[in-house]
């Protein structure tokens, strides 16, 4: 199985993403800085790898400090996790992976502090592990949607590269296929970062399942002429409504679906929920450089100065959504209790 990030001997290593399909390289980072500098500049991302990746920079950023007394030890950690908070805004996964930490480090306030370094090691390795099993579970979950002869249109990447391994949207395909489903995919390239192009479309390839590239503005004719049974895609962070934020392009599959009948499903742990906002209106949008869309892999494709927005995700209102597929269940409307529900149990 394909694993997005690993923790090896003091090393947060990842497969470098930005390279991928015609290079497999990895980057290691040793410090919270380099962590942190990964998910920025998008070597790792993915909402869930994005929380596991955040849970490993903050063990590495405790083995770098020098404190002989808890209180010490956790204020030079909080400064730290601060600035790796601000790496990305609307995956809510990082400050999740982030809290978690601390949440064990106070528990652990008692610890002598190299034995407390251990401990959020150890804490750092659990949420990767974790991260594969609710992706299998919620594979599992999800694949109940899914008919055999089926073909299911994905946007952006939300498969074992955007996790620890195996995947959201893609781990509801991977488990369709394990059950013996015949599963046919279809994959927007997604502009302007190329996530279905580049990774998607990959992996797909590496496990053998079918799958046909398509440019974003050819959905709605697939969707027509009734070649598209169900849209499945990930998620970055859901309010407690239901509403939903994913890669820029998403409202716009969504509002397709609905039109032609076409059931349209969001993949997402249970992690990825922010209950605390009531709704889409009030999630962060992250503003990306124009740079990523004037340009394709470091070539320009427009004359210059011309101006270019860059929203990298968009909301998705919750009345588009015909249900979301966690590893605890699936949530259908009303998603205000539901989700609610799902979250607690």
């Amino acid at each position: 199985m394909l694993k997005t990030i690993e923790y090896i001997d003091g090393v947060v290593r990842m497969i470098d993403q930005t390279k991928l399909p015609l290079d497999k390289e990895f980057v290691d980072c040793k410090t919270i800085d380099e962590v942190g500098n990964a998910i920025k500049t998008m070597v790792i991302r993915g909402a869930p790898a994005i929380g596991v990746a955040a849970a490993m920079g903050v063990s590495l950023g405790a083995h770098s400090i020098e404190a002989k007394d808890f209180d010490t030890f956790y204020s030079q950690l909080e400064t730290m996790c601060d600035t790796l908070g601000k790496s990305r805004p609307t995956a809510v996964n990082l400050a999740w992976g982030i809290e978690r930490m601390k949440r064990v480090a106070r528990e652990n306030k008692d610890l002598p502090i190299d034995q407390l370094k251990k401990r959020l090691e150890q804490e750092a390795k659990t949420v990767c592990d974790e991260d594969i099993e609710i992706n299998r579970k919620m594979g599992l979950n999800g694949q109940t949607l899914i008919e055999s002869g089926n073909t299911v249109l994905t946007h952006c990447n939300a498969g074992a590269l955007a996790t620890a391994g195996y995947g959201t949207a893609l781990g509801v395909i991977r488990a369709a296929v394990e059950q013996g489903k015949d599963i046919q995919v279809l994959a927007n390239e997604t502009r302007p970062f190329l996530q279905g192009a580049r990774l998607t479309v990959w992996e797909l390839k590496e496990d053998d399942i079918p799958v046909t590239l398509i440019t974003d503005n050819m959905s709605g004719h697939f969707m027509r002429n009734e070649k598209i049974h169900a849209v499945v895609v990930g998620a970055d962070r859901i309010a407690g409504n239901g509403d939903v934020a994913n890669k820029i392009g998403t409202y716009m599959v969504a509002v397709l679906a609905q039109k032609h009948g076409i059931p349209f499903y969001v993949a997402a742990p249970i992690s990825t929920l922010d209950l605390t906002l009531a709704s889409g209106n009030e999630i962060p949008i992250e503003e990306r450089s124009s740079a990523e869309v004037v340009s394709i892999n470091n070539r320009r494709i427009t004359p210059e100065g011309i101006d270019a927005a860059h929203p990298a995700f968009d909301v998705t209102p919750n009345d588009l959504v015909s249900a979301i597929i966690t590893e605890k269940g699936i949530a259908r409307p009303p998603y205000v209790e539901t989700l609610r529900k799902l979250a607690e149990s």
